[in-house]
């Protein structure tokens, strides 16, 4: 173990023994009205944490607004790290400040708000520390790995008065919002259920490939950070960390995290489900490399619903003809949905339907609407579209 690792450990485990975040000193803040005022007539100064993917076109729609600058840049990979910096220098024309520890990245004072585009289990630290830095966060998803971190995460949040937004952006969607309306409206009669499902095929990892020598441009040591130590594999890395339990969840946590969500919006849900059950196991590909489950089924129990998770990663097509989304089973239609559009499809009554027949509804990507609305709420304080309480459910 190095020893920027052993220190991280060390600082990590008094941070997190601290029962109610009390170990922490609190720092300036922007709460007041007249502070976000200032932010609202002046530019706003954003840095990422975490710059591959998501991460990246999570940055990539903050500069595409008006005012919104990248101040800095952290990333454990200093070949990412580059291309990222460059890939900033053709966007706003100016280089922003590159750092490997985030923990020096939050000691800038000119930077408002914080992007966290890590591993998932690199989400709790970083966002704790940034809220004790008095910064807002946009998270991705999921919250974090654990309901403890989630709790810590929340607590973070809430005693520094963050503006926090996850980034689970179909709650910023328009077509999204149209079906919610739709269906709150009672046009599909009760809603009973809500079927959802999602198969896509890089739920069964990549091919096994032994262990090796980590890459010499990435710090494999603070990369792993609060997870268990492991040799170094490319299968457990970039691109594929979350098919293993120690970083992810699999498809559970990356599709199941925003559509699970949308049965909850539909109600206004705030409360845990009233019974859990799960069944699955990895019954294929023993030749691929990943631990989280190819086949999985959960019920969720809820107050006057039921929701069922579904995933046959692999397979692709699920029902309806779609690899993912979500079917809302009412009395008189069942309302059919993903990223695309929606359609509705009515039952029938002695050979009526009992909802009139309508086209179907396009979609539109709803990540650049969520960014926008995360950066309304930096310059006002109101909460965003998906708060922390949201991402916690």
């Amino acid at each position: 173990m190095s020893s920027t690792r052993r220190d991280f450990l060390s600082n990590t485990s008094k941070l997190l023994a601290a029962s109610g975040l009390t170990g922490f000193t609190a720092s300036p803040l922007l709460t007041g009205d007249d502070d976000r005022k200032k932010i609202n007539t002046g530019k706003i100064v954003v840095a990422l944490i975490g710059c591959r993917n998501m991460g990246f076109g999570d940055l990539e729609n903050a500069l595409k607004i008006p005012g919104v600058e990248c101040g800095a840049l952290c990333d454990v990979d200093s070949e990412v790290l580059q291309k990222r910096s460059a890939d900033v220098m053709k966007i706003q024309g100016k280089a922003p400040a590159l750092f490997k520890d985030y923990r020096k990245l939050l000691q800038n004072k000119d930077i408002q708000a914080v992007i966290i585009g890590t591993p998932d289990h690199w989400h709790c630290l970083p966002f704790i520390a940034a809220c004790q830095a008095g910064k807002d966060v946009y998270v991705e998803k999921p919250l974090a790995n654990s309901i403890a971190e989630c709790d810590l995460m929340v607590n973070a949040a809430r005693k520094y008065k963050r503006v926090v937004q996850v980034g689970q952006q179909q709650r910023s969607g328009p077509h999204w919002k149209q079906a919610m309306d739709f269906m709150n409206s009672g046009k599909i009669g009760q809603l009973r259920k809500v079927n959802i499902w999602s198969n896509f095929n890089y739920g069964v990892g990549q091919p096994k490939l032994p262990d090796e020598v980590p890459p010499a441009a990435a710090d494999f040591d603070l990369w792993l950070g609060p997870a268990p130590q492991r040799s170094f594999n490319k299968n457990r890395f970039h691109g594929s960390w979350r098919m293993f339990w120690d970083y992810g969840g699999g498809l559970m946590t990356d599709w199941g995290v925003h559509l699970i969500d949308m049965a909850l919006w539909v109600k206004g849900i705030t409360e845990p489900p009233i019974a859990v059950s799960a069944s699955g196991g990895n019954f294929a590909y023993p030749d691929r490399s990943h631990e989280t489950f190819d086949t999985m089924s959960v019920s969720y129990q809820m107050k006057d619903y039921t929701i069922n998770w579904e995933h046959t990663a692999g397979t692709q097509l699920g029902p309806y003809g779609r690899a993912y989304g979500l079917a809302f089973v009412g009395n008189d239609a069942t309302l059919v949905i993903d990223r695309e559009g929606w359609e509705l499809f009515p039952e029938l009554d002695n050979g009526k339907y009992k909802v009139a027949a309508m086209p179907k509804q396009a979609g539109r990507d709803s990540h650049e609407a969520h960014m926008r609305n995360f950066v309304d709420c930096i310059k006002t304080g109101k909460d965003p579209e998906c708060t922390i309480e949201n991402g916690r459910l």
